[in-house]
């Protein structure tokens, strides 16, 4: 048995000859978002979705258990192409329903620019700019699909260099398609300096927005500015 996040859950065990992770309580995980966990990987497996398949729940516990799908060591070439492929496997028509909420962001758990809008905590011109903007918008208006609502490198596991899984369903629910590929977007941008290529920058400048405004390093803030400048230039808003 050992864990799969620092020091804590969740854990990967051995049982008898088989390698399975072990989803429970910690102090990031609470009993709502195990229960989320088990009915996004109910809803996957009925879907045939590309993600982990649940053996067992206990919720009163709470706890679930699921396979061990691949690594999250990312290939050298085409990754994210592959994971873009893969979502439009996950985004199966659906409506919000116990345990899987509408999504307008993606980790929805957080609400940074609410943070920085009621003065909780500092922002930056850039930042309030880019809240405005999205603020004075509508939503672009799609069929609502499932979402995985926390698509960043560290849940894509690999099987091979060409079959990506998402894991760490946790934050899941229902939306705009949007939801997922702008963080995926973001992301990439933030972790790997990538160009965003195409997408929505509405859904860009919402998941750039629901991010902390100082990041762990100062080039992972400078990473997430670039990629926010450009989203806001796709709408013709000059910065």
């Amino acid at each position: 048995m050992r864990p799969l996040h620092g020091e804590q859950g969740p854990w990967l065990l051995r049982v008898g000859e088989t390698d399975v992770v072990l989803r429970t309580l910690t102090p990031r995980i609470d009993a709502e978002m195990i229960a989320t966990g088990v009915a996004a990987l109910t809803v996957a497996e009925e879907y045939g979705v590309p993600a982990p398949r649940l053996l067992g729940v206990d919720l009163e516990i709470p706890a679930s258990v699921e396979t061990v799908v691949g690594t999250t060591e990312w290939p050298q070439y085409g990754g994210p192409a592959r994971v873009e492929a893969m979502l439009a496997r996950v985004h199966v028509p659906l409506d919000p329903q116990a345990d899987l909420p509408l999504l307008t962001r993606p980790i929805a758990v957080d609400d940074f620019a609410r943070d920085r809008r009621d003065g909780r905590t500092q922002t930056t011109p850039l930042l309030r700019l880019a809240d405005d903007v999205v603020q004075g918008m509508e939503p672009p208006a799609t069929q609502k699909v499932f979402l995985h609502g926390d698509v960043w490198p560290g849940n894509v596991a690999w099987a091979g260099p060409t079959e990506c899984v998402l894991i760490d369903w946790k934050s899941a629910g229902v939306g705009d398609p949007g939801v997922d590929f702008g963080e995926l977007r973001k992301q990439m941008a933030i972790t790997y300096g990538m160009k965003a290529t195409g997408g929505s920058a509405y859904w860009d400048i919402t998941a750039a927005l629901n991010t902390p405004t100082v990041l762990w390093t100062a080039e992972a803030t400078a990473r997430r500015d670039g990629f926010l400048r450009d989203a806001l230039r796709a709408l013709g808003v000059a910065v």
